[in-house]
């Protein structure tokens, strides 16, 4: 899915301009990129959470020469999915015999 996707998801769910979903979901990421750029953490319910994660420098290795290369600290977002979210994508196998083939 892209963010153009997500456009027009926000688009049907109700009496909004193609502007106005745009506006709402920059508005989602943008809020979601500041907080992690505070080093805050961002967790929504049922979904899963945003944080970063802090890498330590090291030294790697270039793969066309084979010489050493420094590799700096940096910090990395990370997501990690809630359990609902998580069950939701891998139903048990008692859910699947539930629900006949769509």
């Amino acid at each position: 899915m892209t963010k153009a996707n997500l456009v027009e998801e926000v688009l049907t769910l109700g009496d909004l301009t193609r502007r106005d979903s745009e506006v709402i979901v920059e508005t989602v990421f943008d809020a979601v990129i500041g907080a992690l750029k505070k080093g805050e953490k961002i967790e929504v319910r049922g979904f899963g959470s945003f944080r970063i994660r802090q890498r330590k420098p090291r030294v790697g290795r270039n793969p066309k020469t084979g010489a050493k290369v420094d590799v700096p600290a940096k910090r990395v977002p990370y997501f990690k999915p809630s359990k609902e979210l998580r069950d939701l994508v891998n139903p048990t196998e008692a859910e699947l015999s539930n629900h006949p083939a769509a």
